[in-house]
């Protein structure tokens, strides 16, 4: 298989796998169990030197094996590679560079926050009710950044592209962080008409039966995905050059 997909079910993952879906690429997932602690080994480290996933390896790049950290150089990578799902034309390309990065920037780290805030947070939201408060309604105006964009257009740049395969994974569990669609009728039938589109139904069903039960991780878990710092980067760095 030319593509190796370090991959975990989540949002992140899911932009991904949407797009080698959609593109119609051959593809092999490589778990990795972030509870467990995979992307902190040094072999994880030499592919994605930031410890998170999505990370891609294409063993078929032009001049040799490549490996891709960030899901956004990822999803411009594959469009590159496919030709598909980034225009041509310099105007409406540029456009879905704003609405990439506008979700990678905006959407996907607000909406992880609330997701922490709402899954994982000892004590719940509740416990935390500035921060809950201050990301459930940075999430909310974004939907509203998003309505008025799609009052316009079909999707977020015009045509559908990676910049609502970005999008979609993390507008999909807006429920579950108690986001209303009431408001929002553009964005509802952009999220309606996307949920039919077969490879996206597929993408995002990749690794559905690992997703983690927040109510169900143990403290070993909670603490390898919310207690790193400065100080244990660099000791994971150490430790894949004398592994190397």
């Amino acid at each position: 298989m030319a593509i190796d997909l370090y991959f975990a079910p989540t949002p992140n993952g899911w932009k991904i796998t949407i797009m080698l879906e959609e593109c119609g690429l051959p593809y092999r997932i490589v778990p990795v169990n972030l509870g467990a602690g995979d992307q902190f080994t040094p072999e994880f480290l030499r592919i994605s030197p930031n410890n998170r996933m999505p990370a891609l390896v294409d063993h078929d790049a032009p001049g040799g094996e490549l490996s891709i950290f960030e899901s956004g150089a990822i999803l411009l990578y594959l469009a590159e590679k496919s030709g598909k799902f980034l225009p041509r034309n310099q105007r409406d390309r540029c456009s879905v560079y704003q609405w990439l990065f506008w979700q990678v920037g905006g959407l996907g780290p607000m909406a992880g926050q609330l997701s922490h805030f709402v899954n994982y947070a000892p004590g719940g939201a509740l416990a935390h009710e500035y921060s809950h408060t201050r990301y459930a309604g940075e999430y909310d105006r974004l939907f509203a950044v998003m309505e008025r964009s799609l009052s316009e257009r079909e999707c977020l740049a015009g045509e559908y592209s990676i910049a609502d395969m970005a999008s979609f994974p993390w507008v999909l569990p807006y429920k579950r962080f108690g986001q209303s669609m009431d408001a929002y009728p553009n964005v509802r039938r952009w999220f309606d008409t996307l949920k039919t589109r077969p490879a996206l139904q597929r993408g995002v069903e990749v690794g559905k039966d690992k997703v983690t039960d927040p109510a169900k991780i143990s403290e070993a878990h909670r603490k390898r995905m919310f207690e790193q710092s400065g100080a244990s980067v660099l000791a994971e760095a150490e430790k894949a050059k004398r592994d190397a």
